[in-house]
This record gives C-alpha cells, structure tokens and sequence, in this order.
C-alpha cells in the first residue's frame, strides 16, 4: 500500500495482535476499518467514542487543506476534527474503509485521551510504550 500523502511505499507494523499500516517517510498511521478500536481497547481507552463509526458521523471539518485519496479505494477523504485543543485533523474514507492520521497526530489524540482518564501511570506506561515500539514515537 502506498502513503496518501508522500506516496512512499507503507509497512505493516504489528503489535498485540493490531496490524496497522506506518509510513517510515512521513510517519503517517493507516488504521484499517476496526484497528483502531482494537488499538484504544488494548490501551483501556476503548470508551473515548472514537469508534470508527462514531468518527464518521461527524460533520466534516472546513479547512484548506487538500484532500488525501484513500489507500485502497483511492476515493477523496472526508475532513474530521476530533480532539481537543489543539485540535487534531485526521482523513477518514467515505467508504469506511479506514483513518489516516499524520505523523505526531495519533500521539497526540491518545495524550489528550489519557488526560480525560483517572489518573493511572500503568495504563500511561502502556500507551507510552505501545507507541514507542510501534511508532518510534518518544514522549
């Protein structure tokens, strides 16, 4: 599978049974239709209302910036805001196939996930370890 946004060939990173598509170019993450849940249950954060069909229920956001294709239908993506501040802008596929986040961008909407929870430095330790394996992402 291609990158939507530098068009460099993408690896599939598996961890805890969880397969997502990375881009080692950018540092984007393509999560399959379902993977993200996956991934935010593994993480004890699977009540955050970030279920795929509860982010493609949201209205699409205005921006200017242009549109990505999905990586397997090839189709323009819708625009969603999800997050709080600072807001983070993910492309998900009108067919449902999936959600593109940017690099940084996943990182960022689990640490603002964290700071809604109860305060629990294992369930942090988990995620923080979960995204430095699979991402290479630092804290």
């Amino acid at each position: 599978m291609d990158c939507p946004v530098c068009k460099g060939p993408m690896v599939i990173v598996e961890r805890s049974g969880i397969e997502v598509d990375y881009s080692p170019d950018c540092k984007g993450v393509w999560f399959d239709s379902g993977e993200l849940e996956l991934l935010l249950e593994s993480m004890e954060l699977d009540e955050t209302g970030f279920t795929t069909d509860e982010l493609m229920a949201l209205d699409e956001a205005r921006t200017n910036e242009k549109k990505r294709r999905c990586p397997i239908c090839r189709t323009k993506m819708k625009k969603l805001i999800i997050g709080k501040t600072p807001e983070v802008l993910i492309d998900a596929c009108h067919k449902g196939h999936g959600l593109w986040f940017d690099g940084g961008e996943l990182g960022q909407v689990i640490r603002q996930l964290l700071d809604t929870e109860p305060a629990s430095g294992g369930k942090q330790n988990r995620v923080i370890s979960f995204l430095g394996e699979v991402f290479k992402a630092s804290d």
